[in-house]
């Protein structure tokens, strides 16, 4: 059932854009330290910022704040939706005050804002974090960095797999035709709904676990932030991150099951936990699922958690921490741990591209800043894969260095040459490379006009080298630095 008639939305999104509740709106009336505050999920400061009474203040203390509003303030920053809102469950009118029992949050990026509703942010202040088994989750860490993630150009059909309250769609529906958001908790997708609607896009829900919802169907681009813990599964399920499956079965089924509703050259961006087994690299644990699948697979680990620190993590998010079961849930967590071999658990990024040749797999761990959004970087990474498969051998290829790429150098002051020289970039995944004074020079030279062949052979010249030897000796090398960027294709 839809939480509110199309005109009751209409008139909620009309009230929220009257009183500025959007993202720049909220932060210069809380000001940054409140602002950084409640990302703590602290209040104080934020009351202390919001006692104007202004309908922004009003709408900011009832839903970030979860602060109690007089009744006579809330209806004139709602005018006629306080019933409606509470016959939807949003609000709750009590003693001349109202309240809310869900959450209406301003979000944005770097393009545009949107209006997200959700379930109340559980634990402000240090309150009770227990929360209910189909809770929906609002916007977090995961679905923001899934989307900064995401390859932002046009397609025509995209899927939002477990959507929750609906963010991936919102996003998606800055680029795509048709939008598909499936999940199997309908709270959520009644959620979508309404964050649809209240932000004027179209997506299409359908209720269903995994790819049963869309099994005929494919698309050109997936992503989705799976409910990927890993656990036994024999415990109380909190759908927005349990699966009911154990170990890392779910994101298995999760990756494979894209690679079979991807139309040609579509992408999927996943988001996942995998286990670390005793005695098996993750990368051949992972490179398990994709071989033999038709794509490219660019892999991600950003972390790795010990079991102990694992249990901690997701115990606190259930807000079992200081409760009489905890400890009994921790050791029993543990035990299975220590029963299936699990000596860490890892977590990143898969990045998929159907190809129509010989797939390439790349998995590395990269626990180092980057920048956000990558999603251009993804993209990039995906070309220039196609331009190292077209062209085995790179000598006839003219390349130009990435415009971001610094040279540093190091050694002894008044030294004629220097110890030692790195290659870095400034943006995207930020990575250095160690060179020596060929790889210098020949990244230093690569600006379109030479071949990469000439380039060599006149490096080879100058430092009384064999061109043949240089050109065999730095083959790989050079194909790396394309692979990362360093040097891109001059067309």
């Amino acid at each position: 059932m839809d939480l509110l008639s199309p005109a009751d939305v209409d008139r909620l999104r009309a009230s929220l854009a009257a009183a500025g509740y959007d993202y720049e709106g909220v932060a210069e009336l809380l000001g940054p330290t409140a602002h950084r505050a409640l990302f703590r999920n602290e209040t104080t400061p934020g009351l202390r910022a919001t006692g104007d009474g202004s309908p922004l203040a009003t709408l900011t203390r009832l839903w970030l704040l979860q602060a109690p509003v007089p009744l006579a303030r809330a209806e004139a920053a709602l005018p006629g939706l306080l019933g409606p809102l509470g016959s939807a469950g949003l609000l709750e009118e009590s003693a001349g005050a109202v309240r809310a029992r869900m959450d209406v949050r301003p979000y944005a990026d770097d393009r545009r804002g949107w209006w997200v509703v959700s379930d109340l942010t559980p634990g402000l202040d240090g309150s009770g974090h227990r929360v209910g088994p189909d809770h929906v989750l609002g916007v977090s860490s995961a679905s923001s960095s899934l989307a900064q993630l995401t390859v932002r150009e046009p397609v025509d059909r995209a899927l939002d797999l477990g959507t929750g309250c609906g963010v991936q769609a919102l996003h998606l529906a800055e680029h795509a035709g048709d939008i598909v958001a499936t999940d199997v908790n309908r709270r959520a997708l009644a959620m979508t709904r309404l964050n649809a609607r209240l932000n004027g896009v179209m997506v299409e829900d359908r209720a269903g676990s995994l790819y049963e919802p869309v099994a005929a169907d494919t698309f050109d681009l997936i992503v989705t932030n799976p409910p990927f813990v890993v656990s036994s599964a024999t415990d109380e399920r909190l759908v927005y991150r349990d699966s009911g499956l154990p170990g890392d079965e779910m994101v298995r089924r999760v990756v494979t099951g894209a690679t079979e509703h991807l139309a040609p050259a579509g992408r999927a961006h996943v988001l996942a936990n995998w286990v670390h087994r005793t005695g098996e690299p993750w990368e051949d644990r992972v490179a398990g699922w994709l071989e033999d699948r038709g794509v490219d697979a660019w892999v991600v680990q950003r972390e790795v958690a010990d079991p102990a620190e694992y249990v901690e993590l997701w115990l606190k998010d259930a807000g079992l921490h200081g409760t009489p079961e905890y400890a009994a849930r921790y050791d029993t967590w543990l035990g299975w741990f220590a029963d299936q071999g699990i000596e860490g658990v890892g977590f990143g990024w898969l990045h998929l591209r159907r190809v129509d040749r010989q797939p390439v797999l790349h998995l590395e761990e990269w626990p180092y800043e980057i920048e956000q959004p990558l999603g251009p970087e993804v993209a990039d990474r995906g070309r220039r894969t196609d331009l190292l498969a077209a062209h085995p051998d790179l000598a006839d290829i003219r390349l130009v260095t990435r415009d971001d790429v610094r040279q540093e150098t190091s050694g002894m002051p008044g030294a004629a040459d220097p110890e030692t020289i790195v290659l870095r970039q400034q943006r995207g995944m930020r990575r250095a490379h160690r060179a020596d004074t060929v790889v210098a020079g020949l990244v230093g030279a690569c600006d379109g006009d030479l071949t990469v062949g000439q380039i060599l052979d006149a490096l080879a010249s100058l430092l009384d080298g064999d061109p043949a030897d240089l050109r065999a000796r730095y083959a790989d090398e050079i194909r790396a630095l394309v692979a990362d960027g360093f040097l891109e294709s001059a067309g």
